[in-house]
């Protein structure tokens, strides 16, 4: 949990340098630390601690993407939530994707991260690679994705499709397919050749 969480925290970090210098972009989300405590003496030797929210405590992000939320598309918080997604996605060329984005305000705590099935740069994340399919797929860019200058994933996704069904259809079905069956090679005795 503090792995997963700290690492997002870390991209959260470069993104709000990237973000924060754009004019009009104006507070960035910021993911908090959580730190893990041993306490020795107690029957649960192990506890995360991290600061306490105060107020509407909102999912932003969902980490199954059955649940449709109006925070995340209507509100300033959930529009650079989805836009910090995006930056990530992009940075880790589709790799990586920090999810399950969730807080109070612009202070979030909870998260998740989904990698593709060998990870990325040796991490591997918490939640399922079917994260990253669902974002591509449904991600709607935004004023702030258009702030930061990051590319459409309609587009991508939508050439990507086209790309593979293009292929589908150039290539021959398995009845068109003329299948060569090497020969039984024959002993050396055997072969008689027709020039000597």
């Amino acid at each position: 949990e503090c792995y997963v969480q700290n690492t997002a925290r870390e991209y959260a970090k470069i993104y709000a340098a990237e973000a924060e210098p754009l004019e009009g972009f104006g507070e960035v989300p910021e993911i908090i630390p959580i730190f893990l405590v041993h306490r020795p003496a107690n029957n649960i030797p192990y506890a995360t601690v991290e600061e306490e929210l105060v107020g509407e405590f909102v999912k932003y992000s969902v980490r199954d993407g059955k649940e449709v939320n109006f925070q995340r598309r209507d509100s300033e918080a959930g529009q650079k939530c989805c836009t910090f997604q995006h930056w990530v996605y992009e940075k880790t060329s589709g790799s990586l994707l920090v999810t399950d984005l969730q807080g109070v305000g612009m202070k979030l705590t909870d998260v998740g991260i989904a990698t593709l099935a060998k990870g990325y740069k040796g991490f591997k994340g918490n939640c399922s690679i079917s994260f990253i399919e669902q974002f591509r797929a449904l991600h709607q860019c935004n004023k702030y994705c258009e702030m930061l200058g990051l590319k459409s994933l309609r587009t991508t996704h939508q050439k990507q499709r086209k790309a593979t069904s293009m292929k589908s259809k150039n290539l021959p079905n398995s009845s068109t397919i003329r299948k060569t069956v090497p020969k039984k090679a024959r002993e050396p005795r055997d072969f008689i050749s027709a020039d000597h």
